[in-house]
């Protein structure tokens, strides 16, 4: 899936890119997978704002997709390659032997006509899915669980994978696009391959106003602030952030600030940290 870099007529056009989108073979969702969704605009159950800079943008229908691939040792077939407006990674329609329908995360290479399957020990091809314990060393895979049965968690955005190293035990060694190295349990799914539109990450967005479609409201620097709304804020004219590193604008480290809470469990299957 190709860059397209448009023409210059306007300026906010002249470092504007577009995805060629030649992958995509349906515009229009299966009704019977598409999901209620309400939008947010960052806001908790209690209506505060819980993540800044969110709000607005196009309407989007849900898709529901596949992450768990438990639906083992029956056939699929790979009858469209679609757009999803919820993710990076374009998504896949499969027609299912037993006339079930699902979508998954379109791995790379995927066309239609391809037959897929998951289950215990099936064949190591692009798109189909097992326990990561019965994937060959070296491959690389997508869409893995960190939980058995909880559904895919890692490596599911456009272009993403990770690698399998070895086995210790019951445990699987990956290591992640970050760099980061991690054991798994060896009974979590995996697919085989890796995402797809993996020029997602190369496109130019040109102006502020495909932000806006997105739903990404603007975000305003905090030396511009007054010094009550930020602690970067104040003095006259362009002041340095005056302090030994940045902050919040609630006066908290901004970086460097480990925010890792509460999760030992995983933290202590991490091999290496991400460089």
């Amino acid at each position: 899936m190709p860059v397209k870099k448009l023409k210059p007529t306007t300026p906010s056009r002249r470092q504007m890119s577009v995805l060629v989108n030649d992958e995509i073979t349906k515009s229009t969702p299966e009704k019977s997978l598409v999901g209620e969704t309400k939008k947010k605009k960052g806001r908790n159950n209690g209506g505060r704002i819980t993540v800044r800079h969110r709000g607005g943008g196009e309407k989007r229908k849900y898709r529901v997709i596949d992450f768990k691939r438990d639906k083992n040792d029956i056939t699929g077939k790979v009858a469209a390659i679609e757009y999803d407006p919820n993710r990076s990674a374009n998504i896949a329609l499969i027609f299912y032997k037993d006339g079930e329908k699902r979508y998954i995360i379109a791995p790379k290479n995927l066309k239609v006509g391809d037959v897929i399957v998951s289950g215990q020990n099936v064949d190591v091809k692009v798109g189909n899915a097992m326990p990561i314990m019965n994937i060959p060393v070296g491959t690389v895979i997508h869409n893995i669980e960190l939980r058995p049965k909880k559904g895919a968690q890692l490596a599911r955005s456009a272009g993403s994978s990770a690698q399998i190293l070895g086995r210790e035990d019951k445990y699987v060694l990956i290591r992640l696009k970050s760099g980061e190295t991690r054991k798994i349990l060896g009974t979590c799914m995996a697919t085989i391959g890796e995402v797809g539109n993996e020029d997602y990450s190369l496109v130019n967005l040109g102006k502020a106003g495909r932000n806006r479609h997105m739903g990404i409201r603007p975000t305003v620097r905090g030396s511009v602030m007054n010094p009550n709304d930020h602690p970067h804020g104040g003095g006259e004219g362009r002041a340095p952030v005056g302090r030994k590193q940045p902050m919040t604008p609630w006066g908290k480290p901004a970086l460097g600030m480990k925010t890792r809470n509460n999760k030992k469990a995983s933290t202590k299957l991490i091999v290496s940290r991400k460089k």
